[in-house]
């Protein structure tokens, strides 16, 4: 599979661009969970997979889906996905270039058939922005989307199930978004979102595991009372706590190897210039490779929570919103994609992702593997976030090369039967 068109990547590229014009807020780009942008995300994506001949469906819980038929019926079926979500004010290239990738692949396939179908997934929701939980689009599709999840809501109080509904579709249809029971092998593209393999001069890396990682949110509550009467020793001030908490929380991390903590996001009630502070509600992230680490971090920052508590005459309550262990993805389709970038001319480097991704809720379910593509900068999350057209064309290669290793494989006699 050679002869990549040297305006693919840019073709590439300028979808991305495009996608990205489809945002809730006006001079920035943010799309959450089924809102009203991802209309037309859906028409741009569905139209670029029916140009490729593929057929299109959209699934109970939004998931865009693309299927290339096998040269047989009853074939295998490789998955290649990423998501169509982005955090508040993004870059244009998380989760998309993925599915965008995806149906690149399709497309330089140029009609051939192979020994296995192709379906690419566009999950619906991966960042966890509008639910303050992660990865509705692939539990979803691996059957692990429980009553909790759906009944999850917003800010304005819509729930998950509502959500579906108000999109235009129906949460009793998602046991038929889980994926084929031909399904034997997942892939997806995701540029790296840290400085590797810049600082290598790399384009591509290769994910042998993604770290584990927790989410939680901690409710600090003091008194909230007038800025101006209320001596300093005598105020309960829920900010003082959170931020001393806060300061906690990086001395703790960067003591730790390989440990990363963050609070990322703090709302203060009522939120005035002149109010003490009566609540603050603020996020906690902890990623470690080795989950016990994680695990002793988690309860060290809660100890630590309740000390500054006390201290400070505040109350705190914390709740678990993700735990997720560390995920090792298949050894032999992470030895294959190595081979193949190899083979397109594209030698990579093994690598662990410290974030979240898709493929750590499919890698317990089936066999799933990941590439990297180079950040420039090392910016994601972010809007200069960017791709180079060299990298986007390698992992492309890369792509075209592993489908053949996997085409190879799939047409051996199996058991010794021709």
């Amino acid at each position: 599979m050679t002869g990549i068109k040297t305006d693919r990547a840019e073709r590439i590229i300028v979808l991305c661009r495009e996608i990205a014009t489809h945002t809730e807020i006006a001079g920035e780009i943010t799309r959450r969970f089924l809102t009203p942008p991802m209309h037309d995300v859906h028409r741009l994506i569905r139209d670029r997979m029916i140009a490729a001949g593929m057929t299109v469906r959209v699934d109970a819980i939004g998931n865009m889906r693309g299927l290339w038929p096998a040269a047989a019926a009853k074939s295998p079926r490789l998955i290649i996905g990423s998501h169509l979500d982005t955090v508040p004010n993004a870059g244009a290239f998380d989760g998309i270039l993925g599915v965008v990738l995806g149906i690149a692949v399709i497309e330089e396939l140029q009609g051939k058939r192979l020994p296995f179908s192709i379906e690419v997934i566009g999950f619906s929701e991966e960042e966890g922005v509008r639910f303050n939980k992660p990865f509705l689009g692939s539990l979803a599709a691996v059957g692990n989307l429980d009553a909790e999840a759906l009944a999850r809501k917003d800010r304005d109080g819509v729930s998950v199930a509502e959500a579906i509904r108000a999109y235009g579709l129906d949460p009793a249809q998602l046991p038929a978004a889980v994926l084929s029971d031909e399904s034997f092998a997942y892939l997806e593209f995701h540029i790296e979102q840290g400085p590797i393999l810049e600082s290598e001069e790399q384009s591509l890396g290769v994910v042998e595991a993604l770290v584990g990682q927790t989410r939680m949110q901690f409710v600090f509550d003091g008194q909230a009372n007038h800025a101006g009467t209320t001596p300093m020793h005598l105020r309960r001030d829920a900010m003082a706590a959170a931020a001393e908490w806060i300061a906690a929380v990086e001395d703790y991390a960067s003591s730790h190897r390989g440990l990363v903590a963050t609070v990322g996001k703090v709302e203060v009630y009522p939120g005035a210039g002149n109010v003490i502070a009566g609540r603050v509600t603020a996020s906690l992230d902890i990623r470690h490779a080795e989950d016990s680490a994680r695990n002793t971090a988690v309860a060290a920052l809660m100890d630590a929570a309740k000390r500054v508590s006390a201290k400070r005459n505040v109350q705190v309550t914390f709740a678990t919103q993700l735990e997720q262990q560390a995920v090792p993805l298949d050894p032999s389709l992470t030895d294959t994609l190595y081979i193949a970038a190899a083979q397109a001319g594209f030698p990579s480097r093994r690598m662990t992702s410290g974030a979240g991704h898709d493929a750590m809720i499919l890698a317990p379910k089936i066999p799933s593997s990941m590439l990297f593509l180079r950040s420039p900068r090392g910016l994601s999350h972010h809007p200069d976030e960017s791709v180079l057209p060299q990298d986007v064309e390698a992992a492309l290669a890369t792509a075209l090369e592993f489908l053949t290793l996997l085409g190879d494989d799939k047409s051996k006699p199996k058991d010794g039967h021709a």
